[in-house]
């Protein structure tokens, strides 16, 4: 893997915004239905990038999904979350040709004893695939198994992925904002990824000191992850974003 790449440079602005999808649905026809209309929403109404992800859908779903949108030469880039299973992701993000892939957790959630094992898989995967890696550290719902402190996993967590991500304990909670200036603080200049909690209210604080945001449940209608995507909650909340690029280049 080339080590001065950097995954900022796939977007076209500063503090890009990347939609999640959920694969909510009844039937798998409803699933991928749904998912097609969520990501035409998004890419109409200027969200930056699309992760697609299997929260609520299989694997089978996912792959569906990916399938369809790696044909559409959307405006913005995507990529994939395959939960659990690490490898999958991998494996999708080169089959469909991801411009990068979340991982929930690149270290801290095994036992010392497994580290050197997850190290080998990320020397393994990463150099046979081309898409960024978005990696958590202390990410919501992973266990902490770790032994070494907060600050060390940071450190060895920066070989492990392209960009940092950090979140609070669940999903669509607010990310502490001490939890973000302290990640930044350790990481430097490194890419910080804030994955939970961001709305348009807390927006210019958080990006800030983040650089990119993914946003799942406060484009839902009920701003709950189990909600429908609403296109005038993306809307409003890009619109916010970019009054804030424009602040920001000032």
């Amino acid at each position: 893997m080339e080590t001065d790449r950097n995954i900022l440079s796939i977007f076209p602005v500063v503090k890009p915004i990347i939609g999640m999808i959920h694969l909510k649905g009844d039937t798998e026809k409803d699933i991928f239905e749904r998912a097609k209309r969520e990501v035409s929403i998004m890419a109409e109404n200027s969200v930056d990038g699309i992760m697609l992800e299997n929260y609520y859908g299989n694997y089978y779903d996912l792959e569906r999904i990916l399938d369809y949108v790696s044909t559409q030469k959307l405006p913005v880039p995507y990529g994939v979350n395959c939960l659990n299973v690490d490898a999958l992701g991998f494996e999708l993000a080169n089959r469909y040709q991801a411009s990068f892939l979340q991982l929930d957790s690149v270290i801290g959630h095994v036992k010392p004893r497994d580290d050197a094992s997850l190290e080998a898989f990320f020397n393994l995967y990463r150099k046979n695939c081309d898409a960024f890696v978005i990696g958590g550290v202390r990410f919501k719902y992973q266990p902490v198994l770790s032994e070494r402190s907060v600050e060390e996993d940071l450190i060895l967590a920066m070989k492990r992925c392209d960009a940092i991500a950090v979140t609070g304990n669940a999903t669509g909670e607010e990310t502490s904002l001490d939890k973000i200036q302290y990640f930044r603080e350790i990481i430097g200049d490194f890419p910080l990824v804030i994955a939970a909690g961001v709305t348009s209210e807390n927006a210019e604080e958080q990006l800030s000191f983040g650089d990119m945001a993914i946003i799942g449940s406060y484009f839902k209608d009920n701003y709950k992850d189990f909600g429908d995507v609403s296109e005038e909650h993306v809307r409003n909340f890009m619109n916010t974003i970019k009054e804030l690029r424009r602040r920001w280049s000032d």
